[in-house]
């Protein structure tokens, strides 16, 4: 998209009103414009309502503290009066010089570049506005790590210097800014690049500190790499499955990605929930580190742990009750499928315990713990182990949809007619019956008649009286 091309649907604005930030800058790199922003000298609100008139567009106010608009139609356009008493102290407040230029929307496309931004686009480099930019709004640390990963660009020495100077204050920022920029960059393709830029900028161990105490800690020798170390390969494997699943999931792996396309909150679907569950998934083993007698190093029940700090952390961030519930449950049940390997071949019974056990984080799950295994290959490790977890998931998976495909299963006759023919007040009997006649109907159907049989026959077997 050319200059001319951004600003032609603006021109109509007039004058005092500038294109800048993001939609700017993705411009002159020559990369595809998803939005624009647009810094004006008068009245945002006036201004919203002008260009939705003019492009029969919606509008609605995107921040009281800021008087931002946002207009929405084919394009998103966000409007914010200048901050401060001009453009160039409003450009001079920005973070990047990357994303400190302006560019009018009428008269002629000189572009206003008071930092050298692009010459900074041209080099490919991330540079500071100035030396208070990230002191200003430490924030701006998580967003240089995803700028840097979804540009491709280099973060300045200098400039990377100043964030890690600043990182230490990033829970000093609103919780809600932190968690929109954390689950933008677990939405990134390459969500592990971003995350390891995030920890070059001194800002991974201090959102989550847990993986700063990580750093270094040694494992057992089923490992090649220390707690933090694994956890950032998991991530990677996790995104490299789900951008590519048909070398492990083969003909399944299509329909897998698009269980995981599913919307869960907070903007995340449930592959950006996996990436997230994937980076808290060991951020207990510190807490839980012991070396046992014959010099074995565990971290017994890291995954209850890891899955309350999980849960307390996205509590601090506050992250919506679905995607916690999604995130606490990949990290509690993420070891349960390793601990199945050795029964295979599964049952449809067992495979189903395990999908009912590990919800609502199901198709996630079995990803999670593929990613798990590619990144545990220490010296005691063999190829024949991680074979069998692949061909695991890849059974499980196969039982889940078909199980999926098939819809629910519901008893032959309901819990009050079954309790009725059998002659016994309702209790917690039943919801055990129900669950045993549940487990018969995946591999027979049954009728009513044989549903009550069943059911007396398990009674009297158990003892129930």
């Amino acid at each position: 998209m050319t200059l001319e091309d951004l600003r032609g649907p603006l021109a109509a604005l007039g004058d005092g009103v500038w294109i800048v930030g993001g939609g700017l800058r993705d411009a002159l790199a020559g990369r595809e414009v998803a939005d624009v922003d647009l810094a004006v000298a008068g009245d945002a609100a006036a201004i919203a309502r002008d260009l939705a008139r003019a492009e029969g567009a919606g509008r609605f106010p995107l921040s009281a503290e800021f008087g931002a608009w946002r207009v929405h139609g084919g394009y998103v356009v966000d409007i914010t009066p200048l901050q401060g008493a001009d453009l160039a102290e409003d450009l001079s407040r920005r973070d990047l010089t990357a994303n400190a230029m302006a560019l009018p929307v009428s008269g002629p496309a000189e572009l206003v570049d008071p930092h050298g931004g692009r010459a900074d686009i041209a080099s490919r480099t991330l540079r500071a506005v100035s030396p208070t930019a990230f002191t200003a709004d430490p924030v701006r640390v998580l967003r240089a790590a995803r700028l840097a990963d979804q540009l491709g660009f280099a973060v300045d020495p200098a400039t990377a210097a100043l964030a890690r100077a600043a990182a230490p204050s990033l829970w000093d920022s609103s919780p809600e800014r932190l968690r929109d920029e954390l689950f933008r960059i677990a939405r990134s393709a390459r969500a592990w690049r971003a995350l390891e830029g995030l920890d070059a900028l001194g800002g991974l161990g201090v959102l989550v500190p847990q993986l700063e105490a990580a750093r270094g800690m040694v494992q057992n020798a089923y490992h090649h790499r220390d707690v933090l170390g694994h956890t950032l390969e998991v991530v990677e494997h996790a995104c490299r499955i789900v951008d590519d699943p048909e070398p492990v999931f083969r003909a399944h792996g299509a329909r897998l990605v698009r269980l995981l396309d599913e919307p869960v909150a907070d903007g995340m679907t449930r592959r950006d929930g996996l990436i997230v569950g994937a980076l808290l998934h060991d951020m207990a083993k510190p807490a839980t580190r012991a070396v046992q007698p014959d010099g074995r190093v565990t971290f017994f029940h890291h995954d209850r742990v890891g899955a309350a700090d999980a849960d307390a952390l996205l509590v601090r961030l506050r992250a919506a009750n679905r995607l916690r519930a999604q995130v606490t449950a990949l990290v509690r049940d993420h070891l349960r499928l390793g601990f199945m390997v050795h029964r295979q071949p599964l049952s449809v019974v067992q495979a189903d315990r395990y999908l009912r056990g590990t919800a609502p984080a199901v198709s996630e799950q079995l990803v999670l713990s593929v990613a798990d295994r590619l990144a545990t290959d220490g010296p005691r490790t063999t190829p024949i182990q991680i074979t069998r977890h692949l061909d695991l998931a890849r059974q499980v998976l196969a039982i889940h949809l078909a199980l999926l495909d098939r819809g629910t299963i519901r008893p032959p006759l309901p819990g009050d007619r079954l309790a009725e023919a059998l002659g016994r007040a309702p209790g917690p009997w039943l919801a055990e019956v129900l669950e045993a006649l549940r487990e018969r109907q995946l591999t027979r159907p049954m009728s009513a008649e044989t549903a009550i049989r069943f059911a007396r026959e398990w009674l009297a077997m158990r003892g129930v009286v």
